[in-house]
């Protein structure tokens, strides 16, 4: 799941913010509640595609380059009033809920200020996450661009335009990168370019952005199709094929030549700094990096133990690289011969566990919720993955495989603590809850930490045992191998980016650790060198909420509910870990009354 901040409603701001000591508290609670939704609506005209993902309609039409130094300037002025407006608040008058927007709107704003000082924007987009791709899933017409009238048909040309000066603008600062010796990894641009490549057709009708015109609603008459067929094919042979074709010659014939031979971000101008930032930013504690390190060894060693117990419990006599080779490679292990096999494995899985939910959770989201396979045009290079449902109930919560070959799917990969951790409980439940909750004020809403959502669904993955899976010996061995993943992260990440760790290495240590093929192991860690520290969020967050579970189960007692202590970890929205802490330190005391 990625950095996501929303709004949804628009309240006007009163134009003073300053508060008198008599001031009562839901007068403050008030001014303050108006603020972050003034906030959020100006965000929203910011950021028009974060709108567009959660059903906010009114910006559907734009689309900017926010990586322009410009724009970045307006962005550092947005923060810096929003920051201070916040100072005219006096913490101490503001019940609980509203201290806790505070005290997350005040982290909000300090990270967003620093981020700004980094020269991030030389790299526009990557292999695995930016813009290029974002065109692909909304254009598709499967995505969470609306395709339902006319004026949504209309919106997405216009993007679509837009999408050609967007391009002009992003070789612009690829090649400030270039003079500035701020660029992307060789490995990362040979996997961009073909991603460029397969949007560039001969034949417009057969180009993926032509998706929505094959796909007509019924109710459009005959003059809106010939018009919008006519502007389509225009547009997206003008600026839609050139502008990937432009990208892709440029990324070969100019950017690739120069692209560093080094893998970890420390490589670049002040990325030692900016890796810092980030570890402090994606598991929002202040743990170094060494720290971070030894903590993934540690891990690393404690679960290989546990794959130990099972190799020997199925009576498997070689090594445990053998073990991994063994259940990677067997035939029995991939009985799978087409993407809708396997998609109902997913199905069975979901069936067998929803019976122990209820034990687990007193409330559960209303959105509804889908298993997709992935899109062919970005499977290659995609993981298993979550997308958000809309707060309106008109896109349901979507967890999507990529299914290459359905004959190599292999069923020891995870399966079970995959269900777990992109679907449900993991994702669907933490992003449905928190969307759902109109109890929170907008901006918490929308907001997305990765230690505490990708530290939630982890956790889901060791609540296996417990909701009836994990059973299979095979399947459990394929939930410590998504376990030990995530503890590999800790080590890679971290030795890549400040240990001169190469890509390479990174990659056997991988091998060498869980059961992944080469192909695999490179796509993963190719995305820690493409976004640095993000991978550190899920063990991190994982480990913090198990700590949490146990130090109250031994507070409280008989007086400890599981179900209780999922709900009241999950009814507040994502938040960061050191105040997640406090929170449920306060719930636990209140438990004990």
């Amino acid at each position: 799941m990625k950095k996501i901040f929303f709004a949804v409603i628009v309240l006007i701001m009163t134009n003073s913010c300053k508060l008198s000591n008599n001031n009562q508290h839901n007068e403050a609670n008030k001014e303050l509640g108006a603020l972050l939704d003034k906030y959020y609506d100006e965000r929203m005209s910011l950021f028009p595609l974060e709108a567009t993902a959660i059903g906010d309609n009114r910006f559907n039409d734009k689309l900017y380059a926010d990586f322009t130094d410009g724009y970045r300037q307006k962005l550092l002025e947005f923060y810096k009033k929003y920051s201070d407006y916040l100072k005219k608040f006096d913490r101490d008058q503001l019940n609980e809920n509203d201290q806790l927007s505070y005290d997350v709107f005040k982290r909000e704003m300090e990270m967003n200020i620093e981020e700004l000082a980094f020269h991030t924007n030389y790299i526009p987009t990557n292999q695995f996450e930016g813009l290029t791709l974002t065109m692909g899933q909304m254009g598709s017409g499967s995505g969470n661009q609306p395709f339902k009238t006319v004026k949504d048909y209309d919106n997405w040309l216009l993007r679509m335009k837009a999408f050609g000066e967007w391009t002009d603008s992003a070789i612009v600062y690829f090649r400030k990168g270039i003079t500035n010796k701020y660029v992307l990894p060789k490995a990362l641009v040979l996997k961009m370019i073909p991603e460029m490549n397969a949007m560039i057709t001969t034949d417009v009708t057969k180009n993926l952005f032509y998706s929505p015109i094959n796909n007509f609603p019924k109710n459009f008459d005959e003059a809106d199709k010939k018009r919008l067929t006519e502007a389509y094919t225009q547009v997206i042979q003008q600026y839609m094929i050139s502008s990937y074709k432009k990208l892709s010659d440029f990324l070969t014939n100019e950017y690739l030549p120069v692209a560093r031979n080094s893998t970890g971000i420390n490589d670049v101008p002040n990325g030692s700094d900016y890796y810092k930032y980030l570890v402090k930013y994606w598991t929002t504690t202040n743990k170094t990096p060494e720290e971070i390190y030894t903590t993934g060894l540690s891990e690393v060693a404690r679960i290989r133990t546990e794959m130990e117990k099972i190799k020997t419990e199925v009576g498997f006599t070689g090594s445990l690289k053998a073990f991994f080779e063994y259940i990677k490679t067997d035939k029995k292990f991939m009985p799978y011969k087409t993407p809708q096999d396997v998609l109902n494995a997913f199905h069975a899985i979901q069936l067998k566990m929803e019976p122990n939910l209820q034990t687990m959770f007193g409330k559960v989201p209303k959105t509804k919720f889908e298993i997709r396979q992935t899109e062919a045009f970005r499977a290659a290079s995609a993981s298993a993955e979550y997308n958000p449902g809309a707060p309106d109930g008109s896109r349901p919560g979507i967890f999507y495989i990529p299914i290459v070959d359905a004959t190599k799917f292999n069923i020891t990969s995870g399966m079970e603590s995959l269900f777990l951790h992109e679907a449900i409980p993991g994702h669907h439940y933490q992003n449905s809850l928190q969307m759902e909750n109109d109890q929170l004020p907008k901006f918490r809403r929308f907001l997305w930490y990765g230690a505490y959502g990708e530290g939630w669904a982890l956790y889901c993955e060791s609540l296996g045992k417990e909701l009836g899976l994990y059973t299979d010996p095979y399947q459990y061995m394929g939930a410590l191998g998504d376990e030990i993943h995530r503890a590999i992260r800790l080590v890679v990440d971290v030795g890549m980016h400040t240990k001169n760790m190469t890509r390479e290495e990174a990659i056997k240590y991988m091998m060498d650790n869980e059961q992944i093929n080469e192909e695999g192991a490179t796509a993963e860690i190719e995305r820690y060198m493409a976004i640095p520290a993000q991978a550190l969020s899920y063990k991190i967050g994982a480990l913090k909420i198990t700590e949490l579970r146990n130090k109250y189960t031994q507070q409280l007692g008989a007086n400890f509910k599981l179900s209780a202590f999922h709900d009241e970890f999950l009814k507040d929205g994502c938040l960061p870990l050191d105040i997640v802490e406090a929170k449920m330190d306060k719930w636990a005391e209140q438990m004990k009354k």
